[in-house]
């Protein structure tokens, strides 16, 4: 049975607590921010606070329609700007007043009347409706249709197949989400649920987001839900939803998403305190991986095809501080988020007394021979078409327990702690990392580092400081592993497709 909020049962109005369309390679407009594997990825010229995104969708012509009102503040003279998005767009406003547009590759480039002045806010109005599922940006695909409704959840972008924005890490801000739907059918989003009314032809649904987002963290889904509500031990809301198709693997998924809550303070422990306002989790039968949306991962429910799976909450929350609060500057550098994941996952394994942390990343280097290809990838530069290889997750974990072994520890958690803290809700790069990782532990770790990182070949130490002699594991097998390689397994091959 649905649990629907009690204002749409009694019917009163609550606030509560095609082919493929391939991106073309460039586009005019300002300079972008850039990124090393995504160059065209966000916008000079503006800083944006925040996004207003108002929506229609009819799920079976998958039509999406509406606005999205972008509140910045130019840090040059503007003449023009882009925004990153693909759809078809109808009028554009900066300040009231209809300003020029064009559209190509993913750009919208936007010509206002007059110049907007460095230091001056501006208000840019967007209209617009398309059908989102055709279009491919960087060959990913970012909207996907589902029987019931449609999913837009994606890394590293999303955003362009339903919002304009400056899609980039660096430029975060905060969101109101609203979209209609038909009667029966749910839309989620990101941050506190605001309100919940009919409307004609249908019910709104309307989300906040108070605390700094990046735009590839959002999300919509979209479709038959069980949307439960609850209050987590902390006092934030908890919200989460399950598909109606999940069938059989309905129970383990609640049996691992309910404990959002636990695993989030278990992690709060050795990450310091959690970072947003809300909590939650989507569980949906057509997205093929999991992803650490803001506030409410979306998982896909093979993750709990032969089980409950609390391995796969524990990698995607840790993601909401390392990857959503604390974001990398550059994706070349998504080790800072999946590393730092991977070892969420051995921490949950030993506080479910399945395997300490060392015998984990032990065991996962102890079995992978030396031979291997796996080594050959470095976790600081896999290449775009690498982006979610295994040894992004796996060695990046590995080389947290090294420094973990190198520095004991009372330095390693306060490192973790520092840094969680000094770069909330901002990017950072690895060597930012190391610079605090040396100072509080007060090592030179540059070997460390470089091995682990900057190396390909498997290192001669392991990640517990004692050298490998041997092509086979030297230790049992931890009860942990094969649960938590099946979870990598399916993280790293849906992604990369």
């Amino acid at each position: 049975m649905k649990r629907t909020p009690a204002l749409l049962i009694a019917g009163l109005v609550v606030v509560l607590a095609a082919s493929p369309v391939t991106a073309a390679a460039g586009a005019p407009g300002a300079p972008g921010l850039g990124d090393s594997y995504y160059p065209l990825d966000g916008n000079g010229g503006y800083d944006a606070t925040h996004y207003d995104i108002r929506l229609d969708y009819q799920p079976p012509a998958d039509l999406l329609s509406g606005s999205t009102t972008i509140l910045a503040t130019a840090t040059q003279d503007l003449s023009r700007f882009n925004l990153d998005f693909l759809l078809k767009v109808s009028s554009v406003r900066v300040n009231n007043v209809p300003a020029a547009f064009s559209t190509t590759g993913g750009e919208l480039t936007v010509r206002p009347k007059s110049v907007v002045p460095k230091g001056s806010d501006m208000t840019v109005v967007v209209r617009y409706t398309d059908t989102p599922e055709p279009y491919r940006l960087y060959g990913f695909v970012g909207w996907q249709r589902t029987p019931t409704g449609a999913l837009g959840v994606n890394q590293p972008h999303i955003a362009p197949w339903w919002y304009p924005s400056n899609d980039h890490p660096r430029d975060k801000a905060t969101f109101d989400v609203s979209i209609a739907v038909p009667e029966g059918v749910e839309a989620l989003s990101n941050g506190e649920l605001r309100d919940v009314r009919r409307v004609p032809g249908g019910v709104r649904w309307s989300w906040r987001s108070a605390l700094p987002q990046a735009p590839y963290l959002t999300f919509l889904a979209i479709g038959q839900y069980e949307v439960r509500f609850a209050t987590a031990p902390n006092g934030q809301q908890l919200v989460t939803a399950y598909g109606d198709d999940l069938g059989t693997s309905g129970p383990a998924a609640r049996a691992s998403v309910e404990r959002t809550p636990e695993v989030v303070d278990f992690l709060a422990e050795s990450f310091g305190r959690y970072p947003f306002e809300e909590q939650g989790g989507v569980v949906d039968s057509g997205l093929g991986f999991a992803l650490e949306t803001q506030t409410r991962p979306v998982y896909d429910a093979g993750f709990f095809y032969s089980g409950a799976n609390t391995y796969v909450v524990a990698h995607e929350l840790a993601h909401q501080w390392f990857g959503d609060s604390v974001s990398v500057d550059d994706w070349r550098e998504i080790w800072l988020n999946e590393g730092f994941a991977t070892y969420a996952e051995y921490l949950w394994s030993e506080n479910e007394g399945e395997g300490t942390a060392a015998e984990v990343a032990q065991f996962v280097y102890d079995a992978i021979p030396a031979a291997d290809e796996f080594w050959q990838v470095l976790p600081t530069d896999p290449g775009a078409d690498d982006l979610f290889a295994d040894a992004v997750y796996d060695r990046g974990g590995m080389t947290v327990q090294a420094l973990r072994t190198e520095v004991g520890d009372d330095a390693f958690f306060r490192i973790l702690r520092t840094w969680t803290t000094r770069h909330r809700y901002d990017t950072a790069t690895t060597a930012e990392f190391i610079a605090l990782a040396e100072r509080i532990s007060g090592k030179q770790l540059d070997a460390l580092f470089t091995t682990w990182l900057y190396t390909k070949g498997k290192p001669p130490t392991g990640p517990n400081g004692t050298e490998s002699t041997t092509a086979k594991p030297t230790t049992a097998k931890p009860k942990s592993y094969d649960r938590i390689m099946a979870t990598h397994h399916q993280l790293t091959t849906a992604k990369q497709h």
